[in-house]
């Protein structure tokens, strides 16, 4: 192990590459509460940080889908080491990037700032789920639209919802300009174009709207570029994984791809719990399932991690993908549930460091898995990989990929 200083921030790696000042390791242990770990990954298909939470954390040479397997790795490294990597005080900064300096630091424990793109039916379900639970966790939500008379209408009604006698509790809602859009801690993007109309004949909608939807989002990306954003650029419109990418590409360098996360699992993970709670031949899904891949006809449902069926997996997926045309049959938009399953839901837990489904940069690829944003970063779950189950998320990934190359 090598050691740095840097400021009033300590380093270490696993190979002396740097020329920084040196630190020795009782200063180290001695004196810091985080220690940030420097590695080298490019910046093609890696992201600037995230946690190590796992020894096998600090042997990553570069981002792939093996970061979601648990590998049984005991490395011959300082007992102090391991006790920072168990209470999740190591961050990994990529020093590939050119401004990684400004990475030396972790997030605060405050509440947050929270910006609404958009309030038509999926933006204003959204905004009705972060108002009544994100009392622990929500300073403020500012709301922006087109319209200033959706605008005003959603700031009396989420201003008249509050708690018999606490009334501050709930967090206040207000309109802001455009131009104050990236002024906060996570902007929540849920403009859309194209939805097509309840009962076309179309298996996969979110795929219709990209072109769109993408033209839309680069706009916002390039201002939060300019903006110099530091927080959260949350994409709730489909589809969102290729949006995400949309944002990187768009930003130029100027957003970390871990900036950037997509809320569409989530209702895929709740809606494959209905069919699990509606046919007990999916119920271990309740205890041990896991969702993975896109918000689409790419998804990867398993119906356990612990006792893996690849053909009870791929009936549930079937059922969990189509889910959404049966709402349309009904006559409706299948909205809600996205919006707070995948929105709501979600961003709360993001918010709170809690576990929860969204999209990620892996390897070059917005892929969602389950996992939790830390103060030194984000976790990703590992699990002990069924091998059928790594061949479906791979064969996800490669489609992802290719289809995001076809994209741009």
């Amino acid at each position: 192990m090598f050691y740095y200083k840097y400021k009033d921030k300590y380093l270490l790696s696993l190979k002396d590459k740097y020329s920084m000042e040196k630190a020795n390791e009782s200063e180290v242990f001695s004196n810091c509460n985080e220690i940030y770990f420097l590695t080298k990954l490019g910046k093609n298909k890696s992201k600037r940080t995230f946690a190590v939470t796992h020894e096998s954390d600090l042997l990553i040479d570069e981002e792939n889908l093996e970061v979601l397997k648990l590998k049984d790795i005991n490395l011959d490294i300082p007992k102090d080491i391991k006790i920072l990597i168990k209470e999740k005080k190591i961050k990994a900064v990529n020093t590939e990037f050119d401004d990684f300096e400004k990475s030396f630091f972790v997030g605060e424990k405050r509440k947050k700032r929270i910006n609404i793109l958009a309030l038509g039916d999926v933006g204003s379900t959204l905004l009705i789920g972060l108002k009544l639970l994100g009392g622990n966790c929500i300073e403020s939500i500012g709301i922006f639209d087109r319209s200033s008379d959706k605008i005003k209408r959603w700031e009396y009604e989420m201003n008249q919802t509050c708690l018999p006698i606490d009334y501050e509790v709930l967090p206040l809602v207000h309109g802001i300009k455009k131009d104050e859009l990236f002024d906060c801690d996570m902007f929540v993007f849920c403009a859309s174009k194209g939805v097509p109309p309840v009962g076309s004949e179309i298996s996969d909608v979110r795929m219709v709207q990209f072109e769109e939807n993408s033209k839309l989002i680069k706009e916002y990306a390039v201002m939060a570029a300019e903006s110099n954003f530091k927080g959260i650029f949350s994409v709730v419109s489909d589809p969102v994984d290729l949006l995400c990418n949309s944002v990187l590409m768009a930003s130029k360098g100027k957003l970390a791809p871990e900036q950037i996360k997509g809320y569409g699992l989530g209702v895929m993970n709740a809606r494959a719990a209905y069919y699990a709670r509606s046919n007990n031949k999916y119920s271990q899904y309740l205890l041990e399932g896991r969702a993975y891949g896109p918000h689409g006809n790419e998804l990867v449902i398993a119906d356990s991690i612990t006792n893996y069926n690849d053909i009870i997996s791929k009936e549930l997926t079937k059922l969990t993908v189509e889910a959404n045309l049966k709402v349309r049959k009904t006559g409706f938009k299948p909205f809600v549930a996205p919006a707070l399953s995948s929105g709501a839901i979600s961003i709360i837990s993001t918010l709170e460091g809690k576990w929860h489904y969204s999209s990620n940069y892996i390897g070059g690829v917005y892929m969602g898995s389950k996992n939790r944003n830390l103060p030194i970063g984000l976790e990703i779950e590992k699990i002990n990989m069924p091998e059928e189950l790594y061949n479906r998320i791979e064969k996800t990934y490669n489609s992802q990929l290719k289809m995001q190359n076809n994209c741009y």
